[in-house]
């Protein structure tokens, strides 16, 4: 059972409700239940009203003030002054990271700014800040949060030589804590240009905070769900990167971010209006306008804080923004392909190769300036230059099935090296077989057969038969087959040589026969 909260007052028409309850003969459990309070109070208020003997016909006669005054119940007056206490630097310091109200009411108490307790030193400051102008829905840590957006105003940059007009898109964050705000103009609002703006965001701030709180932009949030909204994997690569975490604001919620709603306001009142009659012809010249005015906005003098937002992002932020990541980030477009039966995907009509086995698999693609890298299962499978040549192939052999890597290492010195370790007869046949083909490609498969032979029969039979061969002047792989099936290499070698005797006859003619008288 919840109960009323400890120490509150009791309205009077529940106290004549007790009252009534108890003389009528209830006891205190079944009064507390009846009128949802605590047994304790019920006791007390009780005893009250029996100290003063009241009855409940009394009470209804009474005033509520009068009840109150005879319960003691009444709120206390005192005609003391109260010590003013500072909380406008009460307020900045609680901005603090591990600030709290306890340590700050301990240090003042120390030094003499004030003797009050803690508990009204407390309601004192809530009293303050609910109706002080600094009054706000949330409170920032430093480096808590930087809230990013772009501005509703745009530009006009004017292409020099055709003319041409490109409204710039404007993008503003801003520290939570302090205000401290940054800007700059862009093309447009394209993920690319999102995430640069974000990266040179960071460096002006010269560190990172804990999350940054966009609004539900495409470029970043591919699903503005209120309860859990989809980050765009670009975007998600970028808060991996610096170790950062993305709030994306509910829709159609400002006060999810009304720190960057008024940086966006004071942009285009104090930077981009005043700008409303120049030219521009460059983006580069553009943000040096903005980079003039910038200056301005973040030194001028806050009439709530009496800081300017750089004084107070000093003191605020600044300390406790974590260092920059060592290297830059690399911004890379994401992309699914699904690997095909040539172990390869395609790129921007380029293709590239994964290993083997991932042939049928679905597989992520990180496209960044100067690398491809594939993702199967958030693992790392395979990683490329990038080439910019259409309809290429980028393959590592170590992505080739073993048939496919034994072919494509396929040359004259692999077969020769081969063939000298099975025996000099065996490389004499190799090299016979190679001197029969115009070109070396076309003796491969012959080779390779001959090597299947060394694979079905052995090395000594093989070095046997090709010595046979080329004692016998055969080249080819179908005669070392013929002499192996049936055996022959074993037989002997016919001599090197054959003397023909000459026949004397007198029928037959000889060689002078023919030569001219």
């Amino acid at each position: 059972m919840a109960y009323k909260r400890q120490g509150a007052t009791l309205s009077m028409s529940k106290f004549r409700e007790i009252i009534r309850l108890h003389e009528l003969g209830h006891n205190k459990s079944e009064i507390a239940r009846s009128c949802f309070i605590s047994r304790t109070a019920v006791r007390d208020y009780l005893h009250r009203a029996q100290g003063q003997s009241l009855s409940y016909d009394q009470l209804s006669r009474l005033s509520d003030s009068d009840i109150q005054h005879l319960l003691g119940k009444g709120q206390r007056q005192s005609s003391r002054k109260k010590p003013a206490i500072d909380f406008e630097y009460v307020h900045r310091e609680m901005q603090r990271k591990g600030v709290t109200l306890g340590l700050l009411w301990m240090e003042g108490k120390e030094r003499g700014d004030w003797n009050c307790s803690y508990s009204g030193f407390c309601r004192r400051y809530r009293k303050w800040k609910k109706q002080h102008s600094l009054s706000m829905r949330q409170t920032h840590k430093g480096a808590e949060k930087i809230f990013v957006d772009y501005c509703g105003m745009t530009v006009p940059v004017v292409h020099p030589k055709t003319g041409e007009v490109t409204q710039a898109q404007v993008f503003v964050a801003c520290c939570g804590a302090s205000n401290y705000t940054y800007a700059e103009a862009t093309e447009s609002q394209t993920i690319k240009n999102w995430l640069g703006s974000h990266q040179r965001s960071l460096a002006f701030f010269g560190g990172v905070p804990v999350a940054i709180v966009p609004d539900n932009l495409k470029s970043g949030v591919t699903d503005p769900c209120r309860y859990e909204p989809g980050i765009n994997r670009s975007y998600q690569d970028f808060a991996e990167h610096y170790n950062v975490i993305i709030l994306p604001a509910r829709p159609k919620c400002p006060r999810d971010k009304p720190k960057v709603e008024n940086a966006v306001q004071q942009v285009e009142r104090h930077i981009l209006a005043p700008l409303r009659d120049q030219t521009f012809t460059s983006f580069k010249q553009l943000n040096e306008a903005i980079a003039a005015g910038l200056e301005k906005l973040n030194h001028r003098t806050m009439k709530s804080y009496g800081l300017s937002r750089r004084e107070l992002f000093e003191q605020v932020d600044q300390p406790e923004l974590r260092p920059l990541p060592s290297h830059a980030f690399e911004f890379g477009e994401f992309k699914t392909a699904k690997v095909s039966f040539d172990y390869h995907i395609e790129v921007n009509r380029h293709y590239y190769s994964v290993p083997y086995e991932y042939v049928g698999k679905s597989v992520s693609v990180k496209i960044t300036e100067s690398l491809v890298q594939i993702f199967h299962d958030h693992q790392r499978i395979a990683i490329h230059e990038r080439s910019s040549l259409p309809f290429q192939h980028s393959t590592e052999e170590g992505h080739m099935p073993p048939a496919h890597l034994a072919y494509k290492t396929q040359s004259r010195e692999t077969f020769l090296a081969w063939a000298q370790n099975v025996g000099p007869a065996t490389k004499q046949q190799v090299i016979d077989i190679f001197e029969k083909k115009a070109h070396d490609e076309q003796a491969f498969r012959a080779l390779k057969g001959v090597q299947h032979l060394r694979t079905t029969h052995g090395a000594e039979r093989l070095e046997a038969a090709c010595n046979r061969a080329n004692a016998m002047g055969m080249v080819g792989q179908r005669y070392l087959k013929s002499m192996l099936q049936n055996k022959l290499e074993s037989d002997p070698l016919p001599d090197e040589t054959h003397k023909v005797i000459p026949i004397h006859h007198a029928n037959v003619r000889g060689s002078e026969y023919y030569q001219a008288t």
